[in-house]
């Protein structure tokens, strides 16, 4: 405990939140390996802290009272350690509170794990969620005014509004790491590559922020949770809920051993990921998922990589039709012009079922309208996960790239080499199937319910200190008396 408090203080430069304590000792009891590393939270919050407890409360009331905040307000009752939410004037929540009732107040995901029940707040804590797929909140600029803005803004572009506060300036290398990626672009920098603002040609390349299906931005100081959240904006990430629903949910009798999987990449699903317009010159070409069923059409070459005498060359080839598996399987979130072009384009398959995907050794997780729900399933599988997103979630901390999982770039230009290489070749056999070994392994360790559990205590604490009415603007935490 003593050694939990220390490295509390060095990371944050402040003493933890109160009952930090029983947190520790609840996170010993689940076998947390995740004992130190809550970045993720802390830096969520930090800008918030600008603003007093008092005036965080008022902030997130004035949101959920909005009439196009849209929001649930959750409160987690100490007494009870159950968690009662509400909306203005919505009655299903998507099964969110639930969630937090499993994870705090005890509950079995039919994993055996029972226990998990956190130990009694000495407070309520009241917290927003964003029920929506997108990120909802945009930070302002340092010393900006701190009142609350909120527009909607689905259906338009909403690049320059997201990066209008971006000081960071694009990286001007290609490669900025000792790692020769042959003028593929090879994910070297997690972080870096799904940053915004270091990358302004993302504008055209993903459905969020070309035409969002819906995006009341809320523009201010305010704690809202997210599933999933952009580089540039200010939602606090909590473990979404679509990742307990039975479809989402990985079981290892439907799984099939390494060897007994087909050697292709696959993916399956539908046109989420943005609202396709009539009359926007088919805009919907460039959004994530199009693009990604796209490389396997055939529509356009694939850049591969040819070693001549020593020297590597980057050759152009058709598709191999026979390492691609991937479709759509349903078009819709588009008008009606745009519908016909894309069933006429992508020729829809018929649909498949969840778990069609665990056949293949290479399985494929990418953006939708907000995060992939099917991702911790395929990290949980015996197969190896390609990941493309520009979202930043719970877990992010505790998954390392090139080891739990392949990240693939948001132009997926080096996707057709990295598949050539891990399911042609022995070398890439060893390596895909080491990753899916280890991100299998890892995911039973530190994803599961109980680290989820660990997780929201711990951001619980942080969010009753937060809103503690007796602590100042500027401070981490209330003054002792």
């Amino acid at each position: 405990m003593t050694a939990a408090t220390n490295e509390y203080r060095r990371r944050y430069s402040t003493d933890p939140p109160p009952g930090f304590d029983q947190w520790f000792s609840f996170a010993q009891e689940q076998e947390s390996i995740i004992i130190d590393n809550y970045d993720m939270i802390h830096n969520s919050l930090a800008p918030l802290r600008a603003l007093s407890g008092q005036d965080i409360r008022k902030q997130m009331q004035y949101v959920y009272s909005h009439p196009d905040g849209d929001v649930w307000r959750c409160t987690f009752v100490a007494k009870t350690n159950k968690t009662e939410c509400t909306h203005p004037s919505r009655s299903f929540d998507r099964h969110i509170h639930n969630l937090f009732d499993l994870l705090l107040g005890g509950g079995d995901f039919g994993t055996g794990q029972q226990n998990l029940t956190i130990p009694p707040l000495n407070v309520d804590v009241t917290f927003l969620v964003n029920h929506l797929d997108e990120p909802r909140v945009l930070l302002p600029p340092h010393g900006a005014d701190t009142s609350i803005n909120i527009a909607d803004l689905s259906h338009q572009p909403v690049w320059d509004i997201l990066t209008r506060t971006c000081t960071t300036k694009p990286t001007t290398s290609e490669n900025t790491t000792s790692v020769n990626t042959y003028g593929l672009p090879f994910v070297t920098d997690i972080h870096g590559t799904n940053d915004l603002c270091q990358n302004p040609e993302y504008r055209d390349m993903h459905g969020m922020l070309e035409s969002p299906v819906s995006f009341p931005l809320i523009q201010g100081l305010v704690p809202v949770l997210s599933c999933g959240v952009l580089s540039t904006m200010g939602d606090v990430p909590y473990p979404s809920a679509a990742y307990r629903e039975s479809g989402f949910l990985y079981d290892e009798t439907h799984d099939v051993p390494w060897e007994q999987k087909s050697k292709t990449v696959y993916w399956a699903g539908s046109t989420t990921g943005g609202y396709a317009v009539d009359g926007w010159n088919d805009a919907w070409r460039t959004f994530q998922r199009q693009r990604l069923v796209d490389v396997a059409s055939g529509h356009q070459p694939h850049t591969l990589l040819s070693d001549r005498h020593g020297q590597v060359h980057t050759e152009k080839h058709h598709p191999n039709g026979r390492l691609w598996d991937i479709a759509f399987t349903r078009v819709f979130q588009c008008d009606h012009r745009a519908c016909r072009a894309q069933i006429s384009r992508f020729r829809p398959r018929p649909w498949a079922p969840a778990d069609a995907a665990l056949g293949a050794q290479l399985v494929v997780g990418v953006d939708g309208n907000g995060i992939s729900g099917r991702y911790t399933k395929l990290l949980a599988s015996s197969s190896a996960p390609l990941k493309q997103t520009l979202l930043r979630e719970w877990h992010d901390e505790r998954l390392v790239p090139w080891v739990h999982y392949f990240p693939l770039s948001q132009s997926l230009d080096e996707m057709p080499e990295l598949a050539t290489f891990l399911l042609t070749t022995e070398t890439g056999q060893w390596a895909a199937r080491t990753v899916a070994e280890e991100g299998r392994v890892w995911s039973q360790q530190a994803l599961r319910p109980a680290d989820m559990a660990v997780y929201m205590y711990r951001l619980l604490l942080e969010l009753a200190q937060l809103q503690d009415p007796k602590r100042p603007a500027g401070a981490a935490s209330a003054p002792v008396l």
